[in-house]
């Protein structure tokens, strides 16, 4: 089966890539460096050919809110018009838990604004919200920068490895399309501001995290559970300190 990756050559597109490979598919990294070009279109009409099913998993390359948007809406619609003239029979999104429960989020708004379009385009289509990924909380730690301190709002996640994803979105990719909503989360619930000072501390990094229920996650304010899976996730395999044994580990 052919399988297109939008984002494949990304840290989560790549390991997605490999896992359909393994599987004995024809996988398809499309990317700007393999020639594609999701915000114009370029090269995604030669990618799309033949193919039974198409995944994006590509990422913004602005984080601003105008940026954010054009992104997953522009590129979104181009993706749609191509699988649609390519017949392909099953487009797969990736999308964030929680996309539907915070408003005041630039990102997760532009998510959800995905997320609408490729539910309005009648394609066979498979939305699969993931929770945060264990490969990202540095770079949270890094967006919640103020000064000396990474302020973090004290809330519950339910993290995942970026490995389980790809392993689950190889599955939903080459099934039936289910036409809505797929959420995925890890096995485990710890407070945001406690496992990013974990990842930090096992990297020797000094900054210091402080739980403040007024700081930011990406623009909005939490206050709850907004960033955990509902009951009927499909829950990752890798626990956080298996994951975080490996990483600081490798080389």
């Amino acid at each position: 089966m052919k399988i297109v990756v939008i984002g494949g050559t990304g840290l989560l597109g790549a390991t997605l890539v490999a896992r359909l490979a393994a599987d004995g598919h024809a996988a398809v990294a499309a990317s700007r460096r393999t020639g594609v070009d999701a915000l114009t279109g370029r090269g995604l009409a030669a990618a799309l050919e033949g193919a039974a099913a198409v995944v994006d998993v590509s990422n913004a390359s602005r984080f601003d809110a105008a940026g954010v948007m054009e992104h997953f809406t522009v590129a979104t619609r181009m993706l749609l018009e191509h699988a649609a003239a390519a017949r392909v029979g099953h487009v797969v999104a990736l999308s964030v838990v929680g996309v539907d429960a915070v408003e005041d989020s630039p990102y997760l708004r532009a998510k959800w604004a995905q997320e609408a379009l490729i539910t309005a385009s009648g394609l066979p289509h498979s939305i699969v919200r993931s929770t945060q990924f264990f490969e990202f909380l540095p770079r949270l730690a890094d967006h919640a920068l103020v000064r000396s301190e990474v302020r973090l709002p004290p809330v519950p996640v339910r993290p995942i490895a970026g490995e389980d994803v790809a392993r689950t979105i190889a599955s939903v990719a080459v099934g039936r399309p289910v036409d809505g909503v797929i959420e995925l989360a890890g096995p485990e619930v710890f407070r945001l501001d406690e496992i990013v000072g974990r990842v930090l501390r096992a990297r020797q990094d000094a900054r210091r995290v402080v739980a403040d229920p007024r700081a930011a996650y990406f623009g909005a304010r939490l206050t709850g559970r907004e960033l955990l899976s509902g009951d009927a996730a499909r829950i990752g395999s890798t626990r956080f300190d298996t994951w975080l044994r490996h990483s600081v580990e490798a080389p």
